[in-house]
């Protein structure tokens, strides 16, 4: 250990974190750490500039797993995004693991592809390779593997059904399409959900 070492850095550089200091300095590349002593960022990772990384979030690659963050995301508490040999790419102004945190991982031969304007809350996952466009949502606990949710508005467009695809509700979601404009809600397994138009959720009075 060194002297400037502070305690935990042993232990972050045998599991591959930055040490605190180097976490602390990755405001120089224009990310924002609220509490930079409670994040745990690979070496390896690549952020865009203004990503926020919020207290209790882990940014992990390793096995030559590949990490990207795009300008202006925010990973919320809680958030866990690993690279394990696979690839995970978030792009710009994303919303990432409000209420509840959410967990991303690529294995080896995996690819993670979460487009500009998404997002991901409420304690889900998702594991092997997915796609989720931009402006597309998934909202509550949904475990999803080798889903596609396509390109769209954010939640914030004004006409539901020309928004990004959704998932909402709770449970498992596998080899799952939601085109753009549309919405599964299931509580349980989604390959028995229903596919509708968003404008069912959120008609115009």
């Amino acid at each position: 250990m060194h002297e400037h070492d502070r305690p935990g850095d042993v232990e972050r550089a045998r599991l591959g974190f930055l040490s605190q200091e180097e976490t602390i300095a990755l405001a120089g590349r224009g990310v924002i750490l609220p509490a930079p002593l409670s994040v745990l960022v690979s070496r390896q990772v690549e952020f865009e500039p203004d990503v926020i990384l919020w207290p209790n979030t882990i940014v992990q690659a390793i096995d030559g797993g590949h990490v990207g963050i795009g300008r202006g995301t925010q990973l919320f508490p809680g958030t866990r995004i690993v690279a394990e040999g696979g690839s995970v790419v978030i792009g710009a102004q994303g919303e990432i693991g409000e209420e509840g945190g959410f967990t991303l991982k690529a294995g080896a031969g995996e690819a993670i592809e979460v487009g500009d304007g998404a997002r991901l809350l409420g304690g889900g996952s998702l594991t092997l390779s997915n796609r989720i466009g931009r402006g597309a949502q998934i909202l509550g606990p949904i475990r999803c593997q080798n889903c596609i949710l396509g390109d769209g508005g954010t939640y914030r467009d004004a006409e539901p059904d020309e928004r990004g695809g959704v998932l909402k509700g709770s449970g498992i979601a596998r080899g799952i399409d939601v085109p753009q404009g549309h919405v599964i809600q299931a509580f349980g397994l989604f390959s028995e959900g229903v596919l509708r138009r968003q404008s069912y959720f959120h008609p115009k009075g």
